[in-house]
């Protein structure tokens, strides 16, 4: 059999050789390095583009450099992978490394490999060369100092803090000086009063009227404090002098009690129930005495206290007579 007898048969043959091995070229992992900017300055940055192209049921392996790419080239950030389906069974891995150098020189980069079980495939190399900027010692004019640190705008939360503390603090200096006036107005300690009830009745009495009197109170318009304040005076006075709490009863019991304890004593009993009796009308019948009616109560508080306090009893020493001589 020669092949100008059979030509077709050998046509075919060459047809179906050349497709099987274009479809096992198509079927090769492809690595693919590309970089943006292969000429940098010191510190500044440049993005590599790393692509695989491979089959979608390949278990592709790709190893990234971690810190550093090479001695003096450093990776900065590296992006997930992004994985497109370019069809016919292929898909394409797509990564974005970051870099950066801080030392000048021409930096040949290694390449990047995929391992897809059966192979290892290797990218291509590419340059990256970093310059120092020029420096003209003759004229340092031309360079300028490090610039001041910028102001933030202004923001009012962030002042929250402040502002709360402040309002704060002013809240609690209120309550502070609420509780200290408190207690510079609560009343005197029973010490002091002990010390002033150790004066007998009456001039206790007379003392507290006499206070009664300098602050004028009719005379401001306080009527009804005023009589409230002589009756209670008068009313202490008689408890602590006859010994009868009368600081709970009427007018008509303490008058009751007056009767029985100085008895054929009239003007005592006229003068107490004068006080008496016009005090249950200011404070009751909200009446206005005239001025003489306010100066004759407070004559009357006066007098009742003179004319009922205890005297103590004056011992005179008994003198012996001389002895007589007897004629």
């Amino acid at each position: 059999m020669t092949l100008k007898r059979y030509p077709i048969f050998y046509i075919l043959l060459l047809f179906f050789a050349s497709l099987h091995g274009t479809q096992t070229y198509a079927q090769q992992t492809l690595v693919n390095l590309k970089i943006d900017v292969p000429d940098i300055m010191i510190g500044e940055q440049t993005m590599l583009h790393l692509s695989v192209t491979a089959d979608k049921d390949k278990q592709i392996i790709i190893p990234l450099p971690d810190g550093m790419l090479t001695k003096g080239v450093e990776v900065l950030l590296i992006t997930p992978p992004d994985t497109t389906d370019i069809k016919n069974g292929r898909i394409m891995i797509n990564y974005d490394l970051l870099i950066t150098s801080f030392d000048s020189s021409l930096y040949l980069l290694p390449p990047f490999i995929a391992i897809d079980g059966r192979d290892t495939v290797f990218s291509e190399q590419v340059a990256l060369k970093v310059s120092t900027p020029d420096v003209n010692l003759e004229n340092p004019e031309e360079y300028y100092d490090i610039k001041d640190v910028w102001r933030p705008p202004f923001v009012l939360a962030d002042y929250y803090a402040l502002i709360y503390g402040v309002l704060f603090t002013l809240f609690l200096i209120c309550v502070i000086g609420y509780f200290v006036q408190r207690m510079r107005n609560r009343p005197k300690p029973a010490a002091n009063v002990k010390e002033e009830l150790k004066l007998p009745p009456h001039e206790q009495a007379i003392r507290e009227l006499k206070e009664i009197r300098e602050r004028k109170l009719w005379q401001q318009g306080h009527n009804k404090e005023y009589y409230t304040e002589v009756t209670d005076t008068l009313r202490r006075y008689i408890t602590s002098r006859y010994g009868v709490s009368v600081m709970e009863k009427t007018s008509s019991e303490i008058l009751d009690i007056m009767r029985n304890e100085e008895p054929g004593n009239k003007e005592v009993y006229d003068t107490l129930k004068q006080i008496l009796r016009l005090s249950d009308f200011v404070k009751f019948a909200k009446l206005h005495p005239l001025p003489d009616e306010n100066d004759l109560s407070m004559f009357n508080a006066n007098l009742f206290v003179e004319r009922t306090k205890r005297v103590a009893a004056v011992t005179t020493p008994q003198t012996e007579e001389p002895l007589g001589v007897e004629s």
